[in-house]
This record gives structure tokens, sequence and C-alpha cells, in this order.
């Protein structure tokens, strides 16, 4: 496969913890790092713009620190989400943070990212740029990333429409740079069967909303415990852009999810939509389909380790 030996090396599994709007935070990132799979958050997500510099010192002083007392124990590498489009004022100054404490890896969305590309290749860092389609895959594979994460059917966020099957295998005949699976991954298993389809990591954030570090409130994580498959809306609405929310998360909002008016799809707004009392992330909660698997709040560091088990279970059961 495509994954650089520096980086396969510094991993307990191949297991990238997904950058989720609001949910991720230091503490959670630290917590996957430190057990060995890569840790993300959105810069969005620190607030003001000023505090995301405190944001990146906070992890990687957390993960130098780990290291120093346990030499011998496997500390991943963080990255940070980037929303490359023209409704991100703070872009550039966010890219500013990243490239003065080379962040090691940048996550980008939407925009194919020459910019962020050649800014990140500028100190040795590597660029991974998620898609929902191959028309998306092939304008950021001639931006020069170094890896595409295939967003596919069930996964939570923007997801896309396209079958795992065919959108991994699509990718890998054009690209032999890292690739990465998202889409209703919540088990050990479901890991290894990433790999299986031809992708080097696997890309889970759902599973960890049901974590004690994850920055969301009680409800949410209930819900996230408490929810199937079924339960999941994909809908353009919220934010003008399809998303996978909960059900009993549309209906607390006071609205019917059978029921929901037709959005401009060319109007992305992140924020709200709808009303102005009700934001998405925020009140509509997002989660992939794979929430059916998920039955219990964990540690993150308990909860990889539990991944890890179920892993090598099914590796040795096949």
């Amino acid at each position: 496969m495509a994954l650089p030996d520096s980086l396969s090396a510094r991993l307990r599994l191949p297991l990238v913890g997904a950058p989720m709007f609001i949910v991720s935070c230091p503490e959670l990132v630290i917590a996957q790092c430190t057990t060995g799979i890569i840790g993300s958050f959105p810069a969005l997500n620190a607030r003001p713009q000023s505090a995301l510099d405190g944001w990146i010192r906070q992890v990687k002083q957390a993960l130098a620190d780990y290291k120093t007392a346990n030499p011998k124990e496997k500390v991943a590498p963080f990255a940070v989400n980037q929303i490359v489009h023209a409704s991100n004022s703070r872009l550039q100054a966010d890219l500013d943070v990243c490239i003065r404490h080379e962040v090691p890896i940048v996550i980008t969305s939407l925009r194919p990212p020459a910019e962020v590309v050649t800014a990140v290749h500028g100190y040795g860092g590597l660029v991974f740029h998620d898609v929902i389609s191959m028309r998306h895959a092939r304008k950021a594979i001639a931006q020069g990333v170094d890896g595409i994460v295939a967003v596919t059917a069930g996964a939570g966020g923007h997801a896309g429409p396209l079958s795992p099957f065919a959108l991994v295998k699509e990718i890998r005949r054009e690209f032999d740079g890292v690739l990465i699976l998202s889409g209703a991954v919540s088990a050990g298993g479901d890991i290894l069967a990433a790999r299986a389809l031809g992708a080097d990591l696997a890309y889970m954030g759902t599973r960890f909303i049901a974590t004690k570090e994850a920055n969301a409130i009680p409800e949410y994580k209930d819900m996230i415990v408490s929810s199937a498959a079924a339960d999941i809306v994909y809908t353009p609405f919220f934010t003008g852009v399809h998303g996978s929310y909960l059900r009993r998360s549309i209906e607390r909002a006071g609205m019917d999810p059978d029921r929901l008016d037709h959005a401009d799809t060319k109007q992305m707004d992140f924020g709200k939509r709808g009303s102005a009392e009700i934001k998405a992330w925020k009140d509509i909660w997002s989660a992939g389909q794979g929430v059916g698997n998920i039955d219990q709040i964990l540690t993150a560091r308990e909860l990889i380790l539990r991944l890890e088990q179920e892993y090598k279970e099914t590796m040795a059961a096949l």
C-alpha cells in the first residue's frame, strides 16, 4: 500500500479519528494520538481564531511529553482540518498558524486545495483531501495531494452517496497515494474491511462522539448510543450540502424530518438554515449509519484498545 513507513510505524491501528465540527477538541485528539491513531480537529473549532495557536501548542506539547514518558509507546501524528471555501473567512489566518507550527497533516475539504498543498509541502507536511466522487478525486490528484479521503455512503457529516466498493476501487485505479475510507466505520472489523477494499487507513468519526473526551453534550452522546441506522436522515436542508443527521435531534428542534424543504445546494450555509434559532451541528446533531453498533460511552483509549482487539480477532477468524 501507499502509506509511508514513517507514518505506519507510529500507528497502533490504520485509523484516523475524523475531524468533527464542535465535537473534536484537543483532549480527544491527544487521547487518540497517544493511543496510536491519527487524531484531528477542524481549525474552525478553535474560537476565536486566536485560540488555534494555543490548541496546536497544547496538542504538540502533550504528545511530546507523553512520548518522553513512554518511549516505547506508539504516538501518532495529529491533523488539522481546513475548510477550503469562500465561506471560510479564517482560512488564510488558520493556514498561517498551521504553517508556523508545521502541523504534520492538514486535511482539506470542499475546494481543490492547490495553495494549501504548496504551503504544507513547503515544510514537509502531508495534505489529505476528502471527496465524495471520482470527479472530485481527480481534481485533488491534479493538485498534488498526498492522500484522498473517500467519504462514502453511510458516513456522518457531509457524506457522499456512493458505495465504498465503487469509489475506493475507482480512486485506487488512478491514485497510488494514501487512500482513506470513510463511511459507517464503527468496529475493528470495519477497519480491516477498509484495508481489504484497498484503503490504507479507515476514517472514524461518529464512534468517537460517544467518548468521554468528546466535546458533545451528554444528550448528544446518549442519542448516539440509543440510535440505529434507520434514525439517520440524509438531507442538504441544513447546510446546502447533503449531510447525515440524527432524526430525533431534528424532531427535538421542532421540525419534521420527513417534511424538510428543498435546499439550494449552490448557497452553502454552514451556520444555520431554516431558522435563526436552529444551527446545524450545534442543534441538529450529525451521525453516520454506524450508530447502531455503538452501545457504550468509553474513554477514547478504551475504545481504541477495543478496536485493536476486534481488528486482531477479525483477522484471526478470516
